[in-house]
């Protein structure tokens, strides 16, 4: 008995897992994918406490921090939005998966990779809070908590020789908090350069995979495995500091020109000029600038009656497309009443010159920059000038920073960091000085305010801007330095001026005095001051340093 036992168990086993094996595998081949049903929604008043406690960890930002503020009415344009925005996104995804899919055709007997269904259901995603950063920079940054539990339908068919294997995503959720930042902020629509995304920590990211009607996500360990995995594969893309941009406009529009050099003129002497006094001789001096720039133009001394006048005199001009900028020289004999008269002009391409190479021109002066004017056949003289470009140190933006961890050294490296450092600090440089504007101004008679910029003698004021209490001027200031300002101060005053009659002209809004060691150490300040005498007035200035 205990023999036929036996064996009848043997054969049931053998019989019975070949036979299983098959009907099971029958019923996941020719099985459906389930639809997706809709979840049920129950109001907040038919739940009893212990439903309530486990929904603590849902309720929106907004309601927990007070940095966040409710944005009922984006949620309200994306429910709309949704049905189209669906579509969209699911026409995207067909488009960029069809080439990936492509090359897996004819691999692993592979003959087809397509979706059957494509949707990211009825449920759109909700934006719990927004929380909106202010910054110095010309950027928008904000952080907006999403939260999307979804109803997706995706169903994703192979066809592997004459079997179908269907997969389907289901049951998708992700909670993140990316941080957004739209920058630069252009006068240009929409009026930001670029999307900046990035993470601020590792996004929750949850879903169920059903692969021949059986829901693989229930193997043990292999949902931990799956969830960390992603997890950590999105955090090594996006997860703060790295990020993703989006360009929005095209790169020649948002480009911001910068200095990237300096060229050093020097206009050594003039021969043969036209008369122009009514004695028989002028009284010239030489105006020089570069062509593109907003900046006023550099002026020589005058040499009274002179046609043959020696300068020697030097000026710095600071150059942003070399390849493209043209240095311009006029000649203009100097009259004590009325207007100036031009003797001559010429120009120079920059891009006839080698970096760090000194080269003299001998130039004939012309009546117009266009040379093959038959008209300007009259001999108006020549000038000699010596140029020479020299471009900005490829890592003068980052000197600051380095000069600043190499004075937090102890022992002896201090000597060493300082002796390594001491020709740049004696190096010439550029001192940019871009006053952006100003809040809180307010005069006792009047509010016409303007900014004055002060150093080392010289005075250079923004525009005014009329009955205004928080001016935006955005004015570029540019100080040529023969070496690092380490021990000096700039002085920046807000001004107000009268425009009719008053008995005082003018009065001052308040001032500020800025170290400018701080700028030579970080290379670069984006800060905002508060104007001393003023109850609270505050200035925003930008200031960088630049060596050659």
């Amino acid at each position: 008995m205990g023999f036929v036992s036996s064996l009848l168990g043997i054969l049931g086993f053998v019989i019975g897992i070949p036979v299983g094996l098959l009907v099971g595998f029958f019923f996941f081949v020719y099985s459906k994918p389930d639809e997706v049903e809709d979840p049920e929604i129950k109001p907040l008043a038919e739940l009893d406490n212990i439903p309530l406690y486990e929904l603590l960890p849902e309720i929106p930002y907004w309601i927990k921090s007070p940095d966040f503020d409710r944005v009922d009415w984006l949620n309200k344009f994306l429910c709309d939005m949704w049905p189209y925005l669906d579509k969209a996104i699911c026409s995207t995804i067909r488009n960029m998966a069809q080439p990936i899919f492509a090359e897996y055709i004819g691999m692993y007997k592979i003959q087809a990779i397509e979706f059957e269904n494509l949707t990211l259901g009825t449920l759109p995603p909700t934006i719990h809070g927004i929380r909106v950063y202010e910054t110095n920079e010309k950027e928008l940054v904000m952080e907006p908590a999403m939260r999307w539990a979804g109803n997706p339908n995706t169903v994703l068919v192979i066809k592997l020789l004459s079997l179908q294997i269907g997969v389907q995503l289901v049951d998708l959720q992700i909670f993140a908090t990316p941080r957004l930042t739209l920058k630069p902020l252009v006068p240009a629509f929409p009026c930001f350069g670029k999307i900046a995304v990035t993470l601020m920590e590792k996004p929750h990211i949850d879903f169920g995979v059903k692969v021949l009607g059986g829901d693989i996500m229930s193997i043990p360990g292999l949902y931990h495995f799956i969830q960390k995995s992603i997890q950590k594969y999105v955090a090594s893309l996006y997860l703060w500091p790295l990020t993703f941009e989006i360009p929005i406009l095209d790169d020649s529009t948002i480009a911001i020109k910068k200095p990237v050099g300096i060229l050093r003129v020097k206009v050594v002497r003039a021969m043969k000029l036209l008369k122009k006094d009514l004695i028989g001789t002028s009284d010239p001096y030489v105006k020089l600038n570069l062509t593109g720039e907003k900046l006023s133009s550099k002026k020589t001394s005058i040499k009274k009656r002179n046609l043959n006048p020696e300068w020697n005199e030097n000026f710095k001009l600071a150059v942003k497309e070399p390849q493209s900028q043209v240095l311009q020289l006029q000649v203009f004999d100097w009259d004590k009443v009325g207007r100036h008269d031009r003797l001559g002009q010429q120009l120079v391409p920059l891009k006839l010159l080698t970096p760090h190479e000194t080269k003299e021109f001998t130039l004939d002066l012309l009546k117009h920059t266009n040379i093959t004017d038959p008209k300007d056949k009259t001999q108006r003289g020549k000038i000699v000038v010596e140029l020479t470009y020299v471009p900005f140190r490829e890592d003068s933006y980052k000197f600051g920073t380095a000069l600043s961890e190499k004075y937090s050294k102890k022992g002896s490296g201090i000597n060493q960091s300082f002796n390594a450092n001491e020709q740049t600090l004696s190096a010439p440089g550029l001192l940019s000085i871009t006053v952006q504007g100003a809040e809180d101004v307010e005069g006792e008679r009047h509010s016409n305010p303007y900014a004055l910029v002060l150093f080392r003698g010289e005075k250079k004021k923004t525009k005014m801007i009329k009955k205004c209490h928080n001016p935006l001027w955005n004015e570029e200031f540019q100080f040529m330095l023969e070496e690092a300002p380490l021990q000096e101060k700039i002085h920046i005053e807000v001004i107000s001026k009268r425009t009719g009659f008053s008995f005082r002209s003018s009065e001052s809004l308040g001032h500020v005095e800025i170290n400018l060691a701080d700028v030579v150490h970080n290379g670069r300040i984006n800060e905002k001051y508060h104007l001393i005498n003023s109850k609270n007035g505050i200035i925003h200035v930008e200031i960088q340093w630049t060596t050659v």
